[in-house]
């Protein structure tokens, strides 16, 4: 068959998809209006379980907390996994959307903070449910194993193992393929893919930086926390810059500075929270090492009156496809969504625990990206985690759900 032409498997199934999509577009406005924080997606998992059963899918929810999987089995042939990811983030959404998010949350730690889907699960969660209904409607059409995944807590780094920690594997068949996507900037209607290293390895660290606090008339008296993160931060820029070579990619970032409540107290400690990001095991240890070395010395050039703790807060896998496998799901893409509508593009440092999935699994992963946004000469585009990330939901819509149907039909026989 023309590789330029879609496959008639694909066409009948998705011919069913303007019946759904208002339907799909009511959903994705409300996951859109009704975030929910890592390990707390108890909403969206009941909305997902209803969904999948009323689909035909034997489901099993409560995976790893709050993690959903359904199985649909079709006679012989190969099995294939789907994958979308549910929670938000700790974001006041900007947006201006009527749709927009109000919610407030408490955390884990017992903060109320704003809570947005700032990274597009819930296009996600809209795209591989409707996917997955017309796979059900369209069986005809194929045989083999479809399972549906639904993760908790990708933003934490641990939602893949979560659900394999407690048994998923043992729940359902093992997969012959992981497919998954996620909504990125870039127009609407694309979908770009990197075959091999595709996304990079992420640790994320707290350090508490111990000073002597008192009056802000008597610095003398006291060791500034402020001073002395102040100064961490400013040269922990060097790791990267003056430590690491500039043909390595290489990503240090401090997201997070707090210390201190009043203009005039010199309080007792900073706490900084910092992120990493690289595609080679050595860059990583060279990283943190040099995150260790720089937070220690500050702390002791200050004067500090103990030294600083270091904890990790979460860490996430290189993401790798493999590359046979991309290829063919990149051929299938680009039949469906149009070739000029389907890019090959180079690693990126944003971080994944999907390939958590494959690995423990033992099978490829093939990982893409959809385009949903609206491109504008000269404007930029909102970026994930931005308080104005909202993909535009028609074509975004569309292009997940056939893009899902035609990578999971090329797998299944």
């Amino acid at each position: 068959m023309d590789a330029s032409v879609p496959a008639p498997a694909v066409t009948e199934i998705l011919s069913g998809f303007e019946a759904a999509a208002a339907d799909l577009v009511e959903l994705y406005r409300y996951l859109h209006a009704h975030p929910e924080l890592s390990y707390q997606e108890h909403e969206t998992a009941e909305i997902v379980t209803e969904r999948l059963t009323a689909s035909g899918f034997q489901v099993t929810a409560g995976l790893g907390g709050t993690g959903v999987v359904g199985v649909l089995r079709n006679g012989d042939g190969p099995v294939v996994l789907l994958r979308a990811d549910m929670d938000a983030l700790p974001v006041r959404e900007d947006t201006g959307l009527d749709y927009a998010s109000t919610v407030i949350a408490t955390t884990h730690l017992g903060e109320a903070v704003p809570v947005m889907h700032a990274c597009g699960h819930d296009m996600h969660v809209t795209c591989l449910l409707g996917a997955a209904a017309l796979l059900a409607d369209g069986r005809a059409h194929w045989s083999g194993t479809l399972i549906a995944l639904f993760q908790p807590a990708e933003e934490l780094g641990d939602g893949a193992r979560s659900m394999l920690d407690d048994g998923l594997l043992t729940k359902v068949p093992t997969p012959d393929v992981v497919l998954g996507q996620h909504v990125m900037p870039g127009p609407a209607g694309t979908a770009f893919v990197c075959p091999g290293t595709a996304m990079a390895a992420a640790q994320s660290l707290q350090i508490r930086m111990f000073g002597r606090g008192g009056h802000g008339s008597m610095p003398d008296a006291c060791v500034d926390p402020v001073v002395m993160g102040a100064a961490t931060v400013m040269r922990l820029q060097t790791v990267v810059s003056r430590e690491i070579s500039p043909s390595t990619p290489a990503v240090l970032t401090v997201g997070s500075f707090q210390s201190g409540t009043k203009e005039n107290v010199i309080p007792d400690e900073a706490v900084l929270k910092v992120n990493t990001r690289s595609f080679e095991p050595h860059v990583a240890d060279r990283l943190r090492e040099g995150i260790v070395r720089v937070v220690h010395a500050e702390s002791e050039a200050s004067g500090a009156p103990r030294p600083p703790e270091i904890t990790e807060l979460n860490s996430f896998p290189v993401t790798v496809n493999d590359e046979p496998g991309t290829a063919r799901t990149l051929a299938a893409l680009g039949a469906q969504l149009g070739s000029d509508k389907v890019f090959e593009i180079g690693p990126v440092s944003g971080s994944e625990d999907v390939g958590d999935l494959a690995k423990a699994a033992g099978v490829p992963l093939v990982y893409w990206f959809v385009g949903g946004f609206d491109v504008v000469d000269g404007q930029p585009l909102p970026s994930n985690h931005s308080p104005k990330f909202a993909p535009v939901i028609r074509p975004t819509l569309d292009t997940g759900v056939a893009a899902l149907v035609a990578a999971a039909v090329e797998w299944l026989d």
